[in-house]
């Protein structure tokens, strides 16, 4: 007999004889003879008690159709099955739907929900296929009924859920000596150690490409100063080593020598030894430029992912202090300002200037002038992004300017913000870890819910009672994740389990993963804190002190439950200022149709990014980062600090270094700038004018302005989607007061 039933979601629920004569009863008034209740009852009765205890939808709607096939009324067997197909044929429309559209390249927000991914290509439509039937499965087979609900009902959003089957982790900061003294091997070859620059450079786009086809996220790479250093002397030795073949002399006694900087000079009247040392740094410098450039070409041309799209990529640079380091430097700086193909801006990697004083930021310190040409570079390309060291919550008490491993206990962060440092399973370190999986959390949604009550004490209590049970329950969801994750094999992870991720060298190619993913981080996120605070007291916080006190008051709250759950389940929780791109809109489109339009909170295409101040607020850079520099310190999973610049930057380093200063003057942890910059779509002509109608140089009308979008810069807004175009097209300009050195 049967007892239970189980959905085609998966759901198993009690068996419900009602629902067989209801559609017997559909198809039989359908038909000249109509009902036969008699009938109706017979054939239940017998599906009832000779189905097995337990049977699906689909073996209990077969047992249906054979009881009619077999029975006096062969034609309500016919209509039955036509709207069994009917049924399922409508199931079936809107992943149809779904199909068409990729098919046919139209823009919507399914084949624009990633800027950085070229859903048109090839490549790019076999992955949409992927990851829209995909998540279907997670919902039906992977998530607890409880999730899935505040999934379905947009109190909760899962993140890279296409990938949740491959167990897959999001990101990863690579410990690139390993790879470049030791060499790896990928799954396909292997590749030797590296012993010149051209060599070093290569294997670090490697790496980054490799791994990006065993991960969801992006890749980062710490210390790319400290990292390379090593292959400029090398380099110089090599060519020391080239004169001797030339001359017949022995300059073995040189390969040692200090250099204060490698500068490149022409040897004009310089005789000897002090010629052949110089001829021998020209050569060094130039070599160490074009790998440079290599290095930016190959990350904004290599494929990864199948092909859709080039490597999510971040270089984190600028406190190597050694003459070596610094060349790697000021040449990655200069291949950056002089721009690819045409002289176009380089959208990858994006490029992190690790600021600290007494090192990479004060006049005094050894790494000024390069600090001074990145605020330049940055002017002109938007990066390099400004990391900063001296925030409270970035200090580590290992850390010694004197140590030449000091890298090793400098923050170092990676795509759109992800941070990774504090750490209860290992060593507190950026390096060889990475965010394991992160979902976020719809505060609009909870606060509109609340808007009702007629008191606003009463409206805040209640939201903090909804925003404690969605914390509890992503909590769990991301658990549940790492349960999943935990199981898959070093084997399926070539590189990154066997080289990159901390500890895995410990691992054999049958052993689960379990034992070193523990030091990643699981990320918990949020969006719209502006809106929220509008639902909940009539203002946000860059326009109200009592708002801003009830965002400092959720977001800390946010934080002191998730070193709860740290505590709970053993794992490094985090807080996200979540880069929404796609779900900005989603969100938000959902909640309208719900809650209809409400001022300032529905009334845009998009909610507000984590914990930012309205784009559309117009305000002073000084205000702005004055509201969200507390935020940094509560959302250690990562943060960035934005600044809208109107007009020319390319001559205005100042305005960059601005920005630098509002970081160390507020405590603030990540910082970048954005400006104008237009670009030709046909040509790749670049400039910073206010207004441009058409390219000077080859009279195209395709032009496009280049910006970035979460954090990362995208070529076209053509990949934008609506609700990030609005956003856009909403941002004001903060005014700044200047920096008082000049470069």
């Amino acid at each position: 007999m049967i007892q239970t039933v189980v959905k085609r979601d998966g759901r198993t629920v009690g068996f419900n004889e009602d629902k067989i004569m209801a559609a017997i009863r559909k198809a039989m008034l359908h038909t000249e003879a109509g009902e036969d209740t008699f009938l109706i009852r017979q054939i239940t009765d017998r599906i009832s008690f000779h189905g097995r205890e337990q049977m699906t939808v689909e073996e209990i709607q077969d047992m249906v159709e054979l009881e009619l096939m077999n029975s006096p009324r062969k034609e309500v067997a016919k209509l039955y099955i036509a709207y069994r197909d009917k049924r399922s044929i409508a199931r079936k429309a809107k992943t149809r739907d779904m199909f068409l559209e990729i098919i046919e390249i139209k823009s919507n927000d399914i084949t624009r929900e990633n800027a950085n991914m070229n859903a048109d290509t090839p490549a790019g439509m076999m992955m949409k296929f992927a990851s829209e039937t995909t998540k279907p499965f997670v919902d039906d087979y992977l998530l607890t009924p409880e999730v899935k609900e505040a999934v379905r009902q947009h109190y909760l959003h899962i993140h890279d859920k296409d990938y949740y089957p491959t167990k897959s982790l999001t990101c990863v900061q690579h410990p690139l000596d390993r790879i470049l003294q030791n060499g790896f091997n990928a799954g396909h070859g292997e590749s030797r150690p590296a012993k010149r620059i051209e060599t070093a450079s290569m294997l670090c786009c490697i790496s980054l490409e490799t791994a990006q086809n065993e991960m969801h996220g992006g890749q980062a790479i710490p210390a790319f100063d400290f990292y390379l250093a090593p292959f400029v002397r090398s380099s110089f030795i090599e060519e020391l080593k080239a004169l001797e073949s030339v001359n017949g002399e022995s300059y073995a006694h040189l390969y040692d020598t200090p250099f204060d900087d490698y500068l490149f000079r022409e040897p004009g009247d310089l005789k000897g030894e002090a010629r052949i040392m110089q001829h021998a740094v020209n050569r060094t410098v130039s070599r160490v430029h074009q790998s440079m450039e290599a290095f930016i070409h190959n990350m904004n041309t290599i494929h990864s992912r199948g092909g859709n799209q080039v490597v999510f990529s971040s270089i984190n640079y600028g406190t190597d202090t050694s003459a070596e380091g610094r060349c790697v430097i000021r040449e990655l700086l200069l291949s950056t300002d002089r721009g690819v193909g045409n002289d176009v801006t380089a959208i990858f990697p994006i490029q992190i200037w690790k600021k600290k004083r007494g090192v990479s930021y004060l006049p005094e310190d050894r790494n000024y002038d390069l600090y001074c040409l990145a605020c330049k570079v940055s002017a002109r390309r938007f990066f390099p992004n400004f990391l900063n060291l001296d925030a409270t919550y970035n200090l580590h008490e290992a850390w010694r300017a004197d140590d030449p491993q000091r890298f090793r206990y400098e923050v170092a962060t990676m795509g759109c913000r992800t941070r990774v440092f504090e750490n209860r399973f290992g060593d507190k370190t950026s390096i060889g870890r990475g965010n394991l999986s992160f979902s976020t959390l719809n505060l609009v949604r909870m606060a509109i819910e609340c808007m009702h009550l007629p008191g606003e004490q009463e409206r805040i209590e209640s939201f903090f009672r909804k925003l404690d049970e969605i914390l509890e329950l992503t909590a769990l969801q991301l658990h549940d994740r790492f349960e999943f994750q935990k199981t898959a094999l070093a084997k399926q992870f070539p590189l990154l389990m066997s080289v990159l991720w901390e500890k895995s060298e410990q691992l054999k190619p049958g052993d689960t993963i379990e034992r070193v993913i523990n030091q990643g981080t699981l990320g918990i996120g949020f969006i719209g804190l502006a809106e929220a605070l509008v639902a909940l007291t009539g203002k946000h916080h860059g326009e109200d002190e009592k708002s801003q006190a009830l965002g400092l008051r959720i977001v800390t709250r946010m934080r002191d439950r998730v070193t709860e759950f740290c505590d709970r389940y053993t794992h490094n929780y985090s807080v996200l200022a979540t880069p929404a791109e796609g779900l900005a809109g989603r969100f938000t489109r959902h909640d309208r149709k719900t809650f209809g339009i409400l001022p300032g909170i529905t009334d845009r295409d998009y909610y507000t990014n984590s914990n930012h101040v309205p784009v559309y607020f117009k305000c002073s850079a000084h205000h702005k980062a004055k509201i969200e520099a507390p935020y940094h310190e509560l959302t250690r999973g990562g943060h960035i600090f934005y600044v809208e610049i109107d007009g020319d930057a390319t001559h205005n380093p100042e305005a960059i270094m601005t920005a630098v200063d509002l970081m160390d003057r507020y405590n603030m942890g990540y910082v970048s700038v954005n400006h104008n910059r237009n670009r030709c779509l046909d040509c790749g002509y670049e400039n910073a004018a206010s207004q441009l109608n058409e390219c000077p140089r080859c009279g195209s009308m395709s032009i496009d302005r280049l910006q970035r979008i979460t954090g990362y810069l995208v070529g076209t807004t053509d990949r934008w989607n609506s609700a990030k175009l609005a956003e856009l097209n909403d941002r004001v300009t903060h005014e700044q007061t200047f920096h008082t050195e000049h470069c």
